[in-house]
């Protein structure tokens, strides 16, 4: 099978090349995929190659195809799997493989499988880890942010609280306590706003902020604190650049110290400020990765020996947190399309990837069947004075209030052009 895909040879070295696939063993499935949305994780793997711990020594030799957050559908089953897997069948992947304690993952490691590809092999150890996971939803781009989705999931799930003289630990938020998401208006932020107010354990209080008037407005529009209320939840956003003391203001809001503070950019202001909103046995999550190995910040020792205040910090979620998101999305309990920002073909993927942090907006979405620029949901208006297919997409968005859709993604992939 013919492919063609994005490959990482090292250091910000990239190259759209097509190749043939070998044939497929009998352990292994071949797969087409129709969508990626591209990650941050990319980015810092395409900037250090094969320092990045999940990049083999040899990538240069032998390069991996980047993308691990795919959607697609099967097209030819090894024999070992037929009794569980069949051609046509929809699916998304859970990357964080954990084989016998490996980091390889789809995205990084493997030379046949990742999501900047129109044709893949997914080896044994997907299988194997139960990390293919049936997909049964309409759109194809859901698929692809169930990854991301997991990821939110995971970190609420990790967060802890302990019980005082014992040693016993209680996972997840407190219920119907206080939680503060910090840089809590990008995409992730508004991801983890969606779950907390859509999930079965809920805070009493919820303060989200940032820096931008403009990204403020646009999460109280789509995840309004009216429709918080509804769900038993106190929410309020606020721009804490416009905050001299940002700590009393938010304490203030909380009636005092907070159970749970949930960190979404990776700025040591960011994280002291967390660390000086905890309240007894409060916990803060440092959810953002940073790309500097050497990034530290200040914590109040004092407080996590007399108050029990403590941190921690996750990397992906695991494939329950996926099955939970595929759960809550056939629900119709989350709302995916609020992360996607900006839409392009697979010959857009090597500018987009190692110029990500550059690019404002929040998920990069790729259809890897079709030629087309990384282009603003925003911009379609504008594109559309010039181009029909934008035209057309603008008007789709329309219906949705400015979100990507099913209809949307139809109708582009029946009329961009093919690869």
């Amino acid at each position: 099978m013919r492919t063609t895909a994005v490959r990482l040879y090292g250091k910000e070295d990239l190259r759209l090349e097509s190749f043939d696939l070998p044939p497929i063993k009998e352990d292994e499935i071949l797969a087409r995929v129709v969508s990626d949305s591209i990650c941050m994780s990319s980015y810092k793997a395409a900037i250090q190659g094969a320092d990045h711990k999940r990049v083999p020594d040899d990538v240069a030799e032998y390069p991996v195809i980047i993308g691990h957050e795919f959607c697609g559908e099967l097209v030819e089953v090894g024999s070992k799997w037929l009794d569980k897997y069949k051609p046509g069948d929809k699916f998304v992947i859970q990357p964080s493989l954990n084989y016998k304690g490996s980091l390889d993952a789809p995205g990084y490691s493997f030379r046949y499988i990742g999501g900047n590809a129109t044709y893949i092999i997914i080896p044994k150890e997907v299988m194997l880890m139960n990390c293919l996971l049936p997909y049964e939803g309409k759109s194809w781009f859901a698929g692809s942010l169930t990854e991301p989705l997991s990821c939110v999931i995971g970190t609420f799930h990790a967060m802890y609280h302990t019980v005082r003289g014992s040693y016993e630990h209680k996972m997840g938020i407190v219920q119907g306590g206080k939680t503060a998401i910090l840089a809590g208006a990008g995409p992730m932020g508004l991801a983890a706003i969606d779950y907390v107010l859509n999930c079965d354990r809920r805070p009493g209080i919820l303060a989200v902020t940032d820096i931008e008037q403009g990204r403020l407005d646009r999460a109280a529009e789509l995840l309004s604190p009216a429709v918080a209320k509804e769900r038993g939840v106190e929410l309020k956003y606020f721009n804490t650049a416009k905050i001299t003391d940002a700590k009393e203001v938010l304490t203030a809001f909380a009636g005092g110290g907070y159970d749970d503070v949930l960190v979404f950019a990776p700025v040591r202001s960011l994280i002291e400020l967390g660390d000086s909103m905890l309240g007894a046995d409060g916990c803060l999550n440092f959810f953002a990765g940073p790309s500097d190995p050497d990034f530290t910040a200040e914590f109040n020792f004092y407080n996590v020996h007399y108050a029990s205040t403590h941190v921690v910090g996750t990397s992906g979620g695991n494939t329950g947190d996926m099955l939970e998101g595929l759960d809550m999305m056939a629900k119709e309990q989350l709302t995916p399309s609020i992360l996607v920002t900006h839409i392009g073909g697979l010959d857009a993927v090597i500018d987009t990837t190692l110029n990500l942090p550059k690019i404002p907006g929040g998920k990069k979405l790729i259809y890897n069947g079709i030629s087309l620029p990384l282009t603003a949901i925003s911009d379609f208006e504008l594109a559309g004075k010039t181009n029909p297919l934008f035209a057309q997409l603008h008007k789709l968005i329309t219906e949705t209030n400015g979100l990507w859709n099913e209809e949307a993604e139809k109708y582009l992939l029946e009329n961009a052009e093919k690869n």
